[in-house]
Parts: C-alpha cells; structure tokens; sequence
C-alpha cells in the first residue's frame, strides 16, 4: 500500500467488485482501453480474481484500488502491468469522470512509478495509450513519460502509442 497527500494506493479485494462495474463501464473506459464485458458484480468479481488478484499472487504487483483519503472513497485505479508483448512493465490507470481534472491521476501515476523504480529497481517503465486519448497522453508527459513509436497489441485494432520513462536508480 502507497499513502500520498490525497490517496491510498492498495490492493483490490473482491467487495471492490460494485466499484469495478461502474469504472469499466464508464464510456471513456470503454472508447480508449476496450470493453471487458464486465456487467454483473460476478463478472466484477472474476475480473479481480483472474487480473488483478492473480498478478498480486503471480508478480507481486499488478493494479490498484486507489481510494480518496478525504471521503475514503474508490475514485479509480493505478498500477503496473506485465505484459507479454513488452519487454518490461508499464503503467495502467483509469479514474471515474467526477474525478477528472483533480491532479489524482498523476498524483497516483507518480506514486506508482516511484513504487517501480525503488521496490522493484526498475529503471524503465512503459505505458501504452491510445494516440486519441489526449487526457492521458499529457498525464503520462507530465510525469516524465516520452512517445517512442506506435505498436501493434492486437491484431485488426489501431496501434497505440508506446510511451517510456526512464529513471535512475
């Protein structure tokens, strides 16, 4: 768990699955990162066991809840990924609309590139987004995320932009 000046950064539980329904099916979730055909707090629930709960068990890390510290409240997710297609981690995040435009999400990329480069010693990180997705573009540059080039992560989908930071140790 990562403690910021607004935020709690933690591991998800399966009662987080209500939460889980209502981000994945917010319509910028759906338009930039891809339906999941989550619906149901059972499909919520499979999700967390199979993605998020299996990378804990699996990496050691994975996505997190990330909670305001004020209200308590789940306002979105952050966290690193192990993808096959890449050659090292990258950073994931999504937050409800309500809370766009606040500083959490780079509050909490932040804090989640920092857990990457002291815990883990990595000294680069990868982020994949959408070129269309501007709002996560500029948050990405603003933590010091660079474009490289687009790739390919799904055959028959439009490429994505490959975006790196690279950090000492």
């Amino acid at each position: 768990m990562v403690i910021t000046e607004r935020l709690k950064i933690r591991r998800f539980i399966l009662s987080d699955a209500k939460f889980i329904v209502k981000l994945v099916n917010q319509p910028d979730w759906i338009k930039y990162i891809g339906g999941r055909n989550i619906h149901t707090i059972n499909d919520a629930i499979k999700y967390l066991k199979f993605g998020p709960l299996a990378m804990y068990e699996n990496h050691g890390f994975g996505l997190y809840a990330v909670e305001s510290l004020d209200t308590g409240q789940l306002i979105g997710m952050c966290g690193l990924l192990k993808r096959d297609i890449l050659d090292t981690l990258d950073i994931g995040f999504a937050f409800l609309p309500e809370y766009y435009g606040c500083g959490y999400g780079i509050e909490a990329a932040r804090a989640v590139a920092d857990f990457a480069r002291v815990s883990l010693g990595l000294t680069r990180l990868l982020a994949i987004v959408n070129p269309d997705n501007l709002r996560s573009v500029k948050l990405l540059e603003k933590i010091g995320f660079i474009y490289e080039r687009q790739i390919e992560i799904e055959a028959k989908k439009p490429k994505v932009n490959l975006m790196v930071l690279e950090a000492s140790i």
